[in-house]
């Protein structure tokens, strides 16, 4: 079977989301961007660079957009989904939220600036449905407005409405 995807590259649009600041409302989605800065330190330590090299090179910018899906995904499979039998769902947990965002058709040949950048405004400003529809994750039948809730228990919702 041909994998459609493999010569895909979303270059452009993890550019985007890299150079773009994650800002955040809600006090506890601080969390999430200490999570994004510790990605930072976590690649230096296996890269063997020390963390005072990682402080003085990286520590004075802001947690971006991408590290904090990134740091997100690592989290969600090593501190809720691990499952040895399945093995590392990390890069499914980015995915989905890439999809659920509207940027899964956004690879390199298809990328169009002004909707990424719609697409980020809306969730950096919680624009999107009361459901989650247009943020990181979609609850069907959720009970509360996913607008006004954490980043951690959206995701906790989520994945308690796939598993």
């Amino acid at each position: 079977m041909v994998d459609r995807y493999s010569k895909l590259s979303y270059r452009r649009l993890f550019a985007k989301l890299h150079s773009t600041e994650f800002i955040f409302e809600i006090p506890m989605d601080g969390n999430r961007a200490e999570d994004g800065v510790e990605l930072r330190y976590r690649f230096g330590r296996e890269q063997n660079y020390p963390d005072a090299m990682v402080a003085s090179l990286l520590d004075d910018t802001s947690c971006s957009i991408l590290e904090m899906m990134i740091a997100l995904s690592i989290r969600c499979e090593e501190h809720i989904m691990d499952n040895p039998d399945i093995g590392n769902r990390t890069g499914q947990w980015f995915w989905n939220m890439i999809v659920n965002l509207g940027l899964g058709s956004m690879d390199d040949e298809k990328f169009d600036r002004g909707y990424v950048e719609f697409v980020l405004n809306r969730l950096l400003d919680r624009q999107y449905e009361r459901n989650g529809k247009g943020g990181l994750f979609t609850v069907s039948n959720c009970r509360r407005d996913m607008r006004s809730v954490d980043i951690w228990y959206q995701m906790c919702w989520y994945l308690d409405e796939i598993v």
